[in-house]
């Protein structure tokens, strides 16, 4: 643990130790003691966000890995949803997903690149650092992007370890079958840091799967999905994305894994389910899956909400006076008014400026003989005038 976490978890178990003393002095001096140490428990876990209580402003409890279990263990679908910037990661919250994943998908539908693989570490800890600011109860997951992890495990544990400490995740995505496990095995049981795999499409290497195609579709390519995804749950991995599969291949590795499934095309009988909320709400057109839904269609509201405005501002009806406006007291209006006219030789009126002619330079009013120019920063006190 770091000196800065350290620091955090004796203050928790300090504040857990007095409030357990009442109880203490009744029952044995072993229960603060004890309450100390379950604190210290709690909070180690989440070193990244350590809030264990109510989080403010919402009734729900902070999701953890201990959540996720329990969840599994109770036979609750987990919902999974990728944000990439502080307003989806807010919309998230407010929804009440469980797990909330900066994905590198952000590459094609926030960045405008043509595939995953172009995305660099910085970029994905810069977006997740975004997230984490408007996530308070999901468990915030973010995918090691493509040349990260794969060259060797110190790479891959070191990038982990940036993700958690730089970008705030809680746990990191890696797209990996059974050659992956000696990595993710050295993240999650070396650095404690939870893993969730992926397998199936994985983006990522797309190109060499020839592209985005559906994966196990053949006895023996299922088998090798099989095979990849108790790979992966004996490494360590806390959770497993099964992307583009058959659902009864996608069933298959449900049932005999001992770890959540979360499916992305692959059938209903997961553990739970990931979108792409770019894709699932209409605002990412250049294709869109076949195992996608479409829960709304932002990016038609959007642009008829843009081209709205556009035409309101050629109409001068946005903005409105007196509704997206701010006034002047009603004396400095006045002497305004007067200094404009007098000074530039333009007539104010309540929609503001009123241009001259096209090539037409507005008069310089000439001073009235004896006339005391005046100073904008001399006007009478504002408590003989009205306030806007």
């Amino acid at each position: 643990i770091s000196m800065s976490s350290s620091t955090s978890l004796a203050i928790y178990a300090a504040k857990a130790a007095a409030a357990a003393a009442p109880a203490a002095t009744a029952k044995s001096a072993s229960a603060a003691p004890a309450a100390s140490a379950a604190a210290l428990v709690q909070i180690r876990a989440y070193s990244a966000r350590p809030a264990p209580t109510q989080q403010e402003g919402t009734d729900r409890r902070k999701v953890t890995t201990q959540t996720i279990k329990k969840m599994y263990a109770d036979g609750k679908r987990l919902a999974m949803m990728t944000a990439y910037d502080y307003p989806t990661s807010v919309a998230c919250e407010r929804a009440g997903v469980d797990m909330v994943l900066v994905g590198d998908s952000l590459a094609m539908v926030a960045l405008g690149h043509k595939d995953t693989s172009q995305i660099t570490m910085d970029d994905m800890i810069h977006h997740s650092r975004a997230v984490a600011r408007g996530t308070r109860s999901a468990f915030l997951v973010a995918d090691l992007p493509f040349g990260t992890y794969q060259s060797d495990v110190t790479a891959a544990v070191n990038n982990a370890v940036r993700m958690v400490k730089e970008g705030r995740a809680e746990a990191v995505k890696l797209e990996a079958g059974r050659r992956g496990a000696p990595k993710i095995d050295a993240i999650a049981n070396g650095a404690g840091i939870p893993v969730v795999g992926h397998i199936g499409l994985t983006p990522q290497t797309a190109v060499a799967l020839g592209g985005f195609r559906v994966q196990g579709k053949s006895v023996g390519n299922a088998q090798a999905l099989v095979d990849d995804a108790l790979a992966l749950q004996d490494a360590g991995c806390l959770a497993l994305v099964l992307e583009a599969m058959p659902s009864l291949v996608a069933e298959t590795i449900t049932k005999l894994l001992r770890i959540p499934t979360i499916g992305i095309g692959a059938g209903p009988s997961t553990s739970g389910q990931v979108l792409v909320l770019s894709d699932m709400v209409g605002l990412f057109d250049r294709f869109t899956p076949k195992f996608c839904r479409n829960f709304a269609d932002l990016g038609s509201r959007m642009v008829s909400a843009i081209g709205d405005y556009k035409d309101a501002v050629r109409d001068r009806s946005f903005p409105e006076e007196g509704v997206h406006t701010y006034a002047m007291p009603a004396a400095a209006e006045e002497n305004w008014r007067a200094y404009v006219q007098r000074q530039f030789g333009i007539e104010l009126d309540t929609i503001g400026l009123k241009h001259q002619p096209a090539g037409v330079a507005p008069a310089a009013a000439s001073p009235k003989p004896g006339a005391r120019d005046l100073d904008p920063a001399k006007e009478p006190s504002s408590s003989s005038s009205t306030s806007s």
